[in-house]
């Protein structure tokens, strides 16, 4: 795939996929109105705002390196020619999931939203279950033994302290 179509791809794959999810949906759910804080504790208002900061860039930056590195898109129907191992992904497996998630765990606890907690919860279960029956069986099948030492050396979900160097 040409690099001008992989960015177009995954731009309009980042509106429609992750955009329902942490944007729309998240609004549908709460119209981003203010409730009392979770717990009547103000720090969760905090730690919501760190999260869709934290949250925004890893969603971003994943998606710029399946386009430009990978030249390919997050979208099953047009998947990266090349494995993407760089940025975030040295970290995590998974960056626009942890990212994502991480945009709607923040509004729901910027909100003070229990409905928006719960939709958070279904969400990482859906990208996990995605995960384990689509997404790493297809990868390991495209990417062999490359795959499978990423896998070795980066987790699924809770970041590494220090970056994966490679092989």
């Amino acid at each position: 795939m040409k690099r001008a179509y992989a960015v177009a791809g995954s731009l309009l794959f980042l509106l429609i996929a992750p955009g329902s999810i942490a944007v729309w949906v998240p609004w549908m759910l709460s119209r981003w109105q203010m409730h009392p804080p979770l717990l009547n504790l103000s720090l969760f208002r905090l730690l919501g705002v760190t999260l869709i900061i934290l949250g925004l860039p890893l969603l971003l930056d994943s998606f710029a390196r399946f386009a430009l590195e990978g030249l390919g898109t997050p979208a099953p129907i047009a998947p990266p020619t090349r494995l993407v191992v760089s940025g975030f992904y040295r970290y995590v497996r998974n960056p626009m999931y942890v990212g994502v998630v991480f945009l709607i765990l923040g509004q729901a606890l910027f909100l003070g939203s229990t409905p928006l907690l719960s939709y958070c919860a279904f969400i990482w279960a859906a990208f996990h279950i995605f995960v384990l029956i689509y997404e790493e069986p297809s990868l390991r099948q495209t990417f062999g033994q490359q795959y499978e030492t990423f896998c070795t050396n980066v987790p699924r979900w809770i970041p590494r302290v220090t970056p994966w160097k490679g092989e």
